[in-house]
């Protein structure tokens, strides 16, 4: 009997359509004539789900109750008797209750299979067993129920239901997922925004996986030797050739084959270049590399194809890409090529030699030395050729004097001048000497010379030769001095450049110094400009582990700064005399970093001094109109009561002493906040924190508001976090009261997860997070910002309502304890006020007392 064929309709979360798609399906199948039952359908009392069971034959099926009563079972016996050629079976993790004849519905399925009976079925991306602990991470809860992954991998067909998560929480507000009163908690913790989009990319990657697995067993099947591509790195060498574009591209192309992998941009600074004139075209290179989602990369090296190499094996790469000019042999063989020697030194990185015009060179190779080995060996070879063919040469040609063979002959120490350099045009002048001397002058055939005249003329050609031979290096090596000035030139104007366009802060900056020399880390040490003997002390650095401030250890190289009190020191490999002296500019842009930053700071001080006066002009305002109002209540009503003296009726003077109160505890409650924002604007409000639970903060929080429109929905073992208790039952509050006044008619909903679900990140710090969710008019996003300055109202509120303080409050004092305090719009209409403060790192799993000292209390 042939197996059965399991066909698996695969979501990344509850609601997406797996269960709508697997009856359309099996609906279809039935128009097309195929027997189809319905074995199990846990339909959670969904109308749309139930309108597609019906019409089908049904064996042993009954609806799923979400109330949270017993799941309904199945009879899969009775599915094999009846020997279907299809049967619908939902939710293949679903665990069968005791007495049942299989613990797990796939086993059930298994059964299915085996019996020749092609199965549907529908699974979640949370329920495989390998990816349950990541899901658990990301959402925060443990999925109570796992299959095995080799079930799901196993599967015939897989087809990925997908829904953006925008419209899955509209799903979710419209109750075609939960009923209307477990939304909020959902929204809160597994249907946030960003879980949902987590799902969907587990579950898109998880079916990649075994789209590649397919593929794999297709290519063994046919027998294609061929490997596909894994995620890679692709370097791309770049000079300042207008051809570099067409390299970025093409890297990009070979990128774009590969499923996922990461293209960067390489650019090596050294003599020979001159960047400074096409500084347009460095920076058209990067703007390219960036839009294709690349990162640029400059450095610093004499060799650059071994510049090159060190960056691709520093950062795994596996590819690099670089261009090969058309030059003619001689030119490879005198002045190297830089894709010929990466090739070479390559290794196991894969190298793709991209041929390109004859134009700018990228990456010109000259090597180290005066003019290179390589030229160096080629002048002493014609040092011995030509001297010797000059002297064949002119053996033929008869009837020349000694001075047509000196010309002769200083022409060619020339040439092996402009190619070898100084030594071997010495040597070179030396054999045409003595060759002159032996073939030209009288006696022919000794060394001897008989005329002076003959001797002086040799003479003076050596000491020619020489000279010339002592001017040609002379030029060479100026040349080569000037190039590398222009180099350095050019570095420094990009990474002026950089400086301006960028906003990197002082380790930032390290980091492309240790990049740029190819370093093992950078540093920054100060010390007191009053003592030169102190210590010096670390400020910040980039790399593994700081550097060493002593200049005796070896590999470290340290450049005092404009101020001497500051130096900025490298190790891992000792810099040549020219790297100094780039380092030196380094150093003089970070110290305009430090600089800039500490304009940034008094900037920051003016502006908060300014916010200051601000808010004290506004509070004197407020003082002005919404204190006296009160004031003025009091007043009359208590001057009634003097007059009157006991004349007023009973129920009168009862109203009159309730005015007299609400108006107080209205004085009251504003110069609270009046205080607080004064607090907050003068930093003084400093909190007393200690391990909180929410629970506790929130109990005295919500004293003395209206209990009938709040409804708290809190997880158990919500992490406990650190904060001043009496700061945070003031936060908690006034975002409250703030909802109840703009929100009525509507639930204001507290919810807190545990969990991953219940903790968010901050400025690098894990943080426990709380959601106050209202259903009102919301706010627009423009006005998000705003609403939390001091004295805003929302829609400019009429006076009276209040002075506009109480989310100003709230968001100072989260802040003051180290947390923020953000607004989301809620999903179908409202705001969503989140909470998040620093988890506890103090022992114990409990907060304190709810009357802990605090700050705000």
């Amino acid at each position: 009997m042939a197996r059965g064929t399991l066909r698996v309709f695969l979501g990344s979360a509850p609601g997406v359509g797996k269960t709508f798609a697997m009856l359309q399906e099996a609906r279809q199948l039935a128009a097309l004539g195929r027997d189809v039952v319905v074995g199990i359908i846990d339909d959670h009392g969904r109308k749309d789900i139930q309108g597609l069971v019906l019409g089908l034959e049904a064996i042993g099926h009954r609806q799923g109750d979400l109330s949270g009563g017993p799941d309904p079972e199945w009879d899969v016996d009775a599915v094999v008797s009846r020997h279907p050629d299809i049967v619908v079976v939902d939710d293949i993790a679903h665990s069968n209750s005791p007495g049942s004849r299989f613990a797990h519905r796939w086993q059930d399925i298994e059964l299915l299979l085996a019996s020749g009976i092609d199965v549907l079925s529908t699974a979640s991306i949370q329920h495989l067993a390998s990816l349950s602990d990541v899901v658990s991470s990301i959402t925060g809860l443990s999925p109570a129920e796992t299959i095995p992954d080799d079930i799901v991998r196993r599967a015939d067909h897989i087809e990925l239901v997908d829904i953006a998560p925008e419209l899955l929480q509209e799903r979710l507000l419209a109750g075609n997922i939960y009923p209307q009163d477990m939304v909020d908690a959902a929204l809160a913790n597994e249907f946030r925004l960003g879980n949902l989009t987590a799902l969907r990319e587990i579950a898109l990657i998880w079916l990649a996986d075994r789209v590649d697995e397919g593929l794999a067993e297709y290519r063994a099947n046919e027998g294609i030797t061929a490997t596909w591509p894994a995620r890679e790195r692709v370097v791309v060498a770049l000079g300042n050739g207008p051809d570099d574009e067409a390299l970025i591209r093409r890297a990009f192309r070979i990128l774009s084959r590969i499923n996922g992998g990461d293209l960067l941009a390489v650019h090596v600074a050294r003599p020979g270049e001159n960047p400074t004139a096409d500084s347009r075209l460095l920076v058209e290179q990067r703007r390219l590399v960036e839009e294709l989602g690349g990162s640029y990369h400059t450095l610093v090296g004499k060799d650059v194809a071994k510049s090159l190499l060190e960056f691709a094996r520093s950062v795994n790469a596996t590819q690099i890409v670089v261009g090969v000019p058309h030059r003619r042999l001689p030119g490879r063989v005198l002045g190297g090529n830089v894709g010929y020697r990466v090739v070479s030194g390559s290794g196991d990185i894969d190298v793709h030699m991209v041929s390109r015009s004859a134009g700018p060179r990228t990456l010109p190779q000259l090597p180290s030395g005066s003019l290179g080995r390589t030229r160096t060996i080629a002048g002493f070879i014609l040092a011995f050729l030509l001297p010797a063919l000059s002297t064949a040469v002119l053996a033929v040609v008869p009837d020349l004097n000694l001075a047509t063979h000196v010309l002769i002959h200083l022409t060619g120490v020339v040439t092996v001048a402009f190619v070898g350099g100084l030594w071997p045009a010495v040597l070179a002048a030396l054999l045409d000497s003595l060759l002159l001397n032996y073939f030209e002058t009288e006696p022919v055939g000794t060394l001897g010379i008989s005329n002076p005249q003959n001797f002086f003329a040799l003479l003076v050609f050596l000491c020619a030769a020489v000279s010339v031979s002592l001017l040609v290096d002379i030029s060479t090596r100026r040349t080569r001095e000037a190039a590398r000035a222009q180099a350095e030139a050019g570095t420094l104007a990009g990474l002026a450049r950089d400086a301006l366009i960028s906003d990197d802060s002082v380790e930032a900056f390290l980091g492309k110094t240790r990049e740029t020399f190819q370093v093992q880390s950078a540093g920054l040490f100060t010390r007191p400009s009053d003592a030169n003997d102190r210590p010096w002390q670390l400020q910040a650095f980039s790399g593994s582990r700081p550097p060493s401030p002593d200049a005796a250890t070896p590999g470290t190289d340290a450049v005092e700064l404009a101020d001497p009190h500051t130096a900025l020191v490298l190790s891992g490999r000792t810099l040549t005399a020219g790297d100094r002296r780039l380092l030196s500019a380094h150093g003089a842009h970070l110290l305009l970093l430090r600089q800039r930053e500490l304009l940034h700071n008094r900037l920051r001080s003016t502006r908060k001094l300014a916010e200051g006066n601000s808010i004290r002009t506004s509070i004197l305002r407020a003082v002005s109109h919404d204190l006296r109002t009160p004031l003025a209540g009091i007043k009359l009503a208590v001057t009634a009561l003097q007059r009157q003296k006991g004349r007023l009726p009973q129920a009168l003077e009862t109203e009159m002493l309730d005015t007299i109160d609400s108006y107080a505890d209205r004085l009251d409650s504003l110069i609270a906040r009046l205080l607080d924002m004064s607090r907050i604007s003068s930093g003084s409000a400093t909190p007393l924190s200690a391990p909180v639970t929410w629970r506790d903060a929130i109990e005295d929080a919500l004293r003395g508001l209206p209990s009938g429109g709040i409804r708290v929905e809190l997880a158990p073992n919500m992490p406990v976090i650190e904060a001043d208790i009496g700061m945070l039952e003031r936060v908690i509050a006034n975002i409250v009261e703030n909802a109840l006044k703009y929100a009525p008619g509507s639930d204001v909903v507290i919810v807190g997860a545990s969990g991953a679900a219940g903790v968010a990140m901050v400025n690098g710090r894990p943080c426990g997070e709380l959601r106050i969710v209202d259903h009102g008019q919301g706010v627009a996003e423009g006005g998000v910002v705003a609403m939390f300055h001091p004295f805003q109202r929302l829609d400019d509120a009429p006076e009276g309502s209040g002075i506009g303080l109480g989310l100003a409050v709230a968001k100072g004092f989260t802040e003051a304890m180290g947390g923020e305090l953000i607004a989301q719009p809620t999903p179908g209409g409202g705001l969503t006020m989140v909470i998040r403060l620093p988890l506890s790192t103090g022992p114990g799993s409990t907060g304190p007392s709810k009357r802990a000292v605090g700050s705000a209390s």
